[in-house]
């Protein structure tokens, strides 16, 4: 088990040692364990080889200069200059507060970006504003549409965080396939196989070989096929890269520059890097912020009083997991796989930082 300064102290040293600055390298760090406390290590620790690879291939801009390049009072669009995608999107979500501040609510459309982490951490930037905080973005094109082999969508994930008084804060946080690419990594390292209906092979036949993808395969949509509802999965997932990559001038659909090494990145582009989208709406836009967090919390609570089925014990509000899992692991710490340990040790060697 890590201790949760040990690893945030280490994965800082890696990305200072890339030739990020200071401030930009405690933002990647702040995220990367973020995802780690969530209990979302499919974004954690594991993804740092990734990012590492793409700095040695010369794919990212460590010394970025992230600039406006369009706007009106509640609006903008961001050029992230190829930078690390929680840098750009960090400044993207604080600009579109900002803007929430003074307009009611702000919207802002990220482009010539990268991965950028767990969606909910930049949504729940919002919460201590008293605004609702969401966001969106595509990512590497590994997933079929309905009725498709061809790998066209990413993973697309959907995050809304919405503050409430006495209760937690409503934060969803979801991928638009039924599980996300990093948790298909994570299964790899483990010699685990999943579930059908996460992954098909390169002819579409269902699989439960989570490393199908570099022998060609792809992810399904939210609902795995037709009769459960991939379509709308599909819808989801396209809603997102539209505002994510069509609004911004980012890359849309299969031409996201990928940030896994079996995809190869295409010649042709139709845009600017990886696109993101944020929005801050300020509750008291709407309506006094203490009667909506008021409300939210009788929400809250009709919901947590619903009869569990036989065999639950309890009914869960979106953000419950992840708010216990910080709780449980911020104590006991934060555990790596032997695999994701490897990885990180061969970083650390290479880059000639303490890791242990």
């Amino acid at each position: 088990m890590y201790k949760y300064n040990y690893l945030f102290d280490f994965t800082k040293n890696i990305f200072r040692k890339m030739g990020c600055g200071e401030n930009d390298s405690t933002i990647i760090a702040e995220v990367f364990l973020a995802a780690e406390l969530r209990g979302h290590a499919s974004h954690g620790m594991i993804r740092i080889k990734d990012y590492y690879e793409l700095w040695k291939a010369k794919r990212i801009n460590t010394d970025p200069h992230i600039v406006v390049v369009h706007e009106s009072p509640s609006t903008a669009v961001v050029d992230g200059d190829n930078a690390v995608g929680m840098v750009a999107a960090r400044r993207s979500m604080e600009l579109a507060i900002e803007k929430a501040k003074k307009a009611g609510t702000g919207w802002v459309a990220t482009r010539n970006s990268n991965h950028f982490g767990i969606a909910g951490y930049y949504s729940m930037m919002a919460l201590k504003q008293d605004m609702i905080g969401i966001c969106l973005t595509n990512a590497n094109p590994l997933v079929a549409p309905t009725f498709s082999i061809s790998r066209m969508m990413g993973t697309n994930p959907i995050a809304v965080a919405i503050p409430a008084f006495k209760q937690p804060p409503f934060i969803a946080d979801f991928a638009t396939t039924p599980v996300a690419r990093g948790k298909l990594a994570v299964a790899e390292k483990k010699g685990e196989k999943v579930p059908f209906g996460f992954v098909q092979d390169k002819t579409g036949k269902p699989s439960d070989d989570p490393a199908i993808l570099k022998s060609g395969g792809s992810m399904l949509t939210l609902g795995g096929d037709r009769v459960h509802g991939s379509h709308k999965g599909y819808c989801l997932s396209s809603i997102v890269d539209i505002f994510s990559a069509v609004f911004s001038g980012a890359n849309f659909g299969p031409f996201v520059p990928p940030s896994v090494a079996y995809l190869p990145v295409l010649d042709k582009k139709v845009g600017e890097g990886t696109g993101h989208f944020f929005g801050a709406m300020r509750i008291d836009a709407f309506q006094p912020a203490v009667e909506f967090k008021a409300k939210m919390d009788e929400w809250i609570e009709t919901f947590r009083s619903a009869k569990p089925a036989e065999g639950e014990e309890k009914i869960l509000i979106p953000g419950d997991p992840e708010r216990e899992s910080e709780e449980r692991i911020m104590k006991e710490g934060i555990k790596l796989v032997p695999a994701i340990k490897d990885d990180l040790m061969a970083i650390a060697k290479e880059l000639e930082i303490d890791f242990a």
